[in-house]
């Protein structure tokens, strides 16, 4: 395909640099954006009467053809061409003559691929929070049905104090709604246009950059041309959410792993979301859940390759940035790709509540609450915990529980020690009486779905 930056030089490079310069081969996903924005300026070229309203028009036509065509397989890309951008407007010049040469004027490419990626971003965006919004509806409707179910909480995976299952499930409902929140805040940053800074120093066209950016769904438009062109912040920003993001799908793909192993046996993946062993016919291998903790890494290092393209750039435009396009695109692919497995897997996942009562029964996790019975008899907490930790030492030693020691032997440790030790030191009532705002206590984990049921319904 000719170049249509021929003119200052000759448009001949060698083959091997065409193929290392062009982009065509994966910014062409951007042919809906790119289309969708030529046809707004056409249209404020025309309502200018920097072309006529019936050549603009007749721009819009063509451009509305060639979207037709690529979405029904009737035109393939020319994959000869540099990028997305040469390749739409060689066709538009091809089938509208004369006419088609008009579309590029008072825009660059520099501003026509700021704008593309924009609009691209959005849509994905909007996509990704959809799938949030998604995962808390079933993060909320799981941890209310397990609101009571009683397991031991972990610090340092060594058992800690007694939760609910609902509970534990809230602290990612809280992580992701964090992460919905990082990703909307983006959005409204990235919505705004950069077409019009053109190269990088606006233009001597009398256009009118509020019309097109509201014609496309901008808030507004962006108020520097040189920063119109270089700034690839909304990239940075969509990377970052990405990577938090990922990083709270992958410790919970981690614990998943964990709790459906026969050590934990907390939970059971559906076998719609594991695989088995080529040689040992009891495996269940919870392999989505792996891939997500996998996957991570892949946008951790899109958005390190994104900081390290851009942390030596000059004003304005470098072709370096060229660079961004994969490591966003990636980054997309592979966020939808773990959503789109994760939620069904959590949504399909069996709880063994038996066996997560089990656990908590062991482990003296209710030291904590032994210790608070004797400080809410007036004892010292740090007296109170002295002794609680001294009776933990002796079940140990002896082969006993808390539960199951004698009230006499409670005695020798403090005469504050009634019968009501017992009641104390029940898991039920330890989990019950965890009252406070953001606690575990089944009725807290209720007002937490409620909060969050309400936020997401704004």
């Amino acid at each position: 395909m000719a170049k249509m930056w021929a003119g200052r030089t000759a448009g001949e490079t060698d083959r091997i640099a065409d193929d290392f310069n062009a982009s065509i081969h994966f910014d062409c996903r951007m042919f809906r954006e790119d289309i969708t924005g030529s046809m707004a300026h056409a249209r404020m070229l025309g309502k200018q009467g920097i072309i006529t309203e019936d050549e603009a028009e007749t721009l819009c036509e063509g451009l509305a053809g060639i979207l037709a065509d690529l979405e029904s397989g009737a035109l393939d890309f020319d994959y000869t061409a540099e990028d997305i951008h040469m390749f739409v407007e060689a066709v538009l010049t091809e089938r509208l003559g004369e006419v088609g040469k008009k579309l590029h004027t008072a825009r660059s490419r520099n501003d026509q691929v700021a704008l593309d990626l924009r609009l691209l971003l959005r849509g994905e965006t909007d996509t990704i929070c959809e799938s949030l919004r998604e995962l808390l509806t079933v993060l909320c409707d799981s941890a209310e049905k397990y609101a009571d179910t009683i397991m031991p909480g972990y610090t340092h995976l060594q058992r800690a104090q007694p939760i609910t299952f609902g509970h534990y499930l809230m602290a990612y409902a809280s992580m992701v709604a964090r992460d919905l929140s990082r990703y909307e805040d983006a959005r409204a940053r990235m919505n705004y246009s950069p077409i019009g800074s053109c190269a990088l120093a606006g233009t001597t066209y009398a256009t009118d950059r509020k019309y097109e950016a509201e014609a496309l769904g901008f808030d507004g438009v962006m108020e520097n041309s040189l920063d119109g062109v270089s700034d690839r912040d909304f990239c940075l920003e969509f990377l970052s959410a990405s990577s938090i993001l990922m990083t709270h799908l992958s410790r919970l793909s981690e614990e998943l792993c964990l709790y459906s192993s026969w050590e934990f046996a907390f939970i059971e993946l559906s076998d719609a979301y594991t695989t088995g062993s080529s040689i040992m016919p009891q495996k269940k291998n919870p392999d989505m859940a792996e891939l997500i903790r996998g996957k991570t890494g892949r946008v951790f290092g899109d958005m390190v390759a994104m900081l390290t393209v851009l942390k030596g750039l000059p004003l304005a435009y470098n072709k370096d940035m060229q660079e961004d396009k994969e490591r966003v695109f990636d980054t997309v692919d592979t966020v939808k790709a773990c959503l789109s497995v994760l939620i069904p897997m959590l949504a399909t996942m069996t709880v063994k509540a038996d066996n997560m009562r089990r656990a908590a029964s062991g482990g003296f996790i209710n030291a904590t609450d032994l210790a608070d019975y004797l400080v809410g008899k007036g004892m010292p907490f740090r007296t109170a915990y002295k002794i609680s930790g001294a009776l933990v030492a002796h079940c140990i030693a002896v082969g006993t529980t808390l539960e199951e020691l004698p009230l006499a032997k409670y005695l020798e440790y403090s005469e504050l020690f009634d019968a009501g030790v017992y009641d104390a030191i029940d898991l039920d009532a330890c989990v019950r009486r965890r009252v406070s705002e953001g606690g575990t206590s089944p009725e807290s984990v209720k007002r937490q779905v409620a909060s969050m049921r309400a936020r997401l319904s704004l």
